[in-house]
């Protein structure tokens, strides 16, 4: 009867034991995944600030080259509405988890990005315009922040792969299902992005 009793204490014990190592794994795991979770979020929010910055540029840019190209209207047109439609979109950290949400993001930036580069490309066609230093400065500064775009899309993405990595590997794929982790969105090249730009004068 004793031995018994002893038998029941150690299972017992050794049960306990199991739990309170299975807890502290699950915390270690829930962690980590917020962890992750967290640097996805401080990328995304350079993604924003680079988008912001270009999308702050953009009325003194038109402004500066509508004085010199007023017959290019239909170019500074699309700039503007490219911008607006940018401007319309409600972005929240819940855009990142999204399929429709982000695609729908993504394909603004990219749309008002287009923009840019035609806007650019009929720059060209005015000398006067280009040696203006308003303009080289405003267009230095639109080259800089489409660069730190560029490197803040990438970082992202590097977030991105990490977190959904973790929350897709076993046994770290419960934990993430159970506290309600969700993959997140990757940026990705803009449809026809793969094709080199004609450019006609």
């Amino acid at each position: 009867m004793a031995s018994g009793a002893r038998l029941i204490l150690i299972l017992g014990g050794l049960l306990l034991i199991f739990v309170f190592f299975s807890i502290v794994w699950g915390i270690s795991i829930y962690n980590e995944i917020v962890g992750l979770d967290e640097g996805v979020r401080a990328a995304w929010s350079q993604v924003e600030n680079q988008y912001q910055r270009r999308y702050d540029l953009i009325p003194n840019l038109v402004e500066t080259v509508k004085g010199y190209a007023k017959q290019e209207r239909e170019v500074l047109i699309g700039v503007t509405e490219a911008r607006a439609s940018v401007g319309q979109l409600k972005v929240t950290q819940d855009i990142l988890r999204d399929p429709k949400a982000f695609a729908q993001f993504q394909q603004a930036q990219d749309g008002l990005g287009a923009a840019l580069s035609r806007l650019l490309v009929i720059v060209e066609k005015y000398p006067e315009l280009k040696s203006n230093e308003n303009f080289r400065d405003l267009q230095a500064q639109l080259e800089g922040t489409e660069n730190r775009i560029a490197v803040a899309r990438m970082q992202y993405n590097e977030k991105v792969q990490l977190y959904n990595t973790r929350i897709r590997r076993f046994p770290a794929s419960i934990i993430a299902s159970i506290t309600g982790f969700n993959e997140v969105q990757y940026f990705k090249a803009a449809q026809g992005s793969e094709q080199a730009p004609r450019i006609q004068f």
